[in-house]
């Protein structure tokens, strides 16, 4: 069977999406890697018997110095794919250049490109809405597109709303992307 090591900062939604989705059945997540300890995701990944390694960055004095770090880690696990589900790192080419890795981004890139993608969409005159699945590359979030879905936006709705609408379209086309790719 296939192997993912999927990498998070935080609530591990998108993480515990996979566990559902893949793990066991189509790959198997060979580790949750996160970079904060007090991620939410942690317990999800331990609920599921999924091996855990919390590699915080700060104690690093580089971007470099962690991306190496992370590299040793995941390289361990041997994994088919690396799987960016939330985490929240910009990650540098002594990563991207030697990790084969994909990446959720919450909007229809090359729009709304880094940080608070669902907030700047939302507050756009943008129409669509919507999601990507991308390859990490050495440009932040400018990797070639392996799936997007995008939906209309409706000017009614609140952005708890627009959030809930964009999380949907993660748990779906996250789990579709990997299992394209694996097989």
């Amino acid at each position: 069977m296939k192997k993912i090591v999927a990498l998070f900062s935080g609530e591990g939604t998108n993480l515990a999406n996979l566990i559902e989705k893949i793990h066991a059945n189509h790959a198997l997540i060979a580790c949750a890697i996160t970079n904060n300890p007090n991620a939410r995701g942690i317990a999800k990944a331990q609920q599921a018997g999924i091996p855990i390694k919390i590699l915080d960055h700060h104690p690093y004095d580089s971007r470099e110095a962690y991306d190496t770090a992370l590299i040793e880690a995941i390289r361990h696990y041997t994994p088919d794919l690396v799987v960016l589900c939330g985490f929240m790192r910009i990650l540098t080419p002594v990563f991207t250049t030697n990790i084969r890795a994909i990446n959720l981004h919450p909007s229809l890139l090359p729009a709304f490109k880094g940080a608070r993608a669902i907030e700047r969409c939302f507050e756009s005159d943008e129409s669509m809405g919507g999601v990507s699945v991308h390859w990490v590359s050495d440009e932040l979030d400018g990797g070639e597109i392996i799936l997007q879905k995008s939906f209309t936006k409706n000017s009614f709705d609140t952005l708890e709303e627009f959030t809930a609408k964009i999380h949907e379209i993660e748990y779906e086309i996250l789990p579709q992307s990997i299992i394209k790719l694996l097989t």
